[in-house]
């Protein structure tokens, strides 16, 4: 299964599933975006005040947390798409794209810096 096939699968279970509940009146763009947001700031919880060594060798019971707030975002993320009728793997591959024209393996190799200061 390629990742759009996985991508479309999310989709329609997360769609399945706000429909039984009817939660669709509640799954606004604006409502969505915000939960995202959320969720993001929940995984960021984990990481706040480790070092860099830390964040990198969290423990068990901390990764298995993080996974379930990662699902959490990609679940707001793919339902958001899905509401705003956007191909989500499609908007990926053009932004790599773009990415790849901004940031020029000659020009980023090992560089932090944002592609207009390259």
């Amino acid at each position: 299964m390629n990742t759009d096939d996985s991508l479309t699968e999310l989709r329609d279970v997360l769609r399945a599933f706000a429909a039984e509940r009817q939660w669709e009146v509640f799954h606004t763009p604006k409502n969505l975006a915000m939960a995202l947001s959320g969720e993001a700031g929940e995984v960021i919880e984990h990481f706040q005040w480790l070092t860099a060594e830390q964040s990198a060798a969290l423990p068990d019971d901390t990764r298995e947390a993080v996974a379930l707030e990662l699902a959490d975002v990609l679940l707001y993320l793919v339902r958001l798409a899905d509401v705003l009728e956007i191909d989500l793997a499609g908007a990926a591959r053009r932004k790599l794209e773009i990415n790849a024209r901004r940031y020029p393996v000659e020009a980023a190799r090992g560089r932090a810096d944002k592609y207009d200061r390259l």
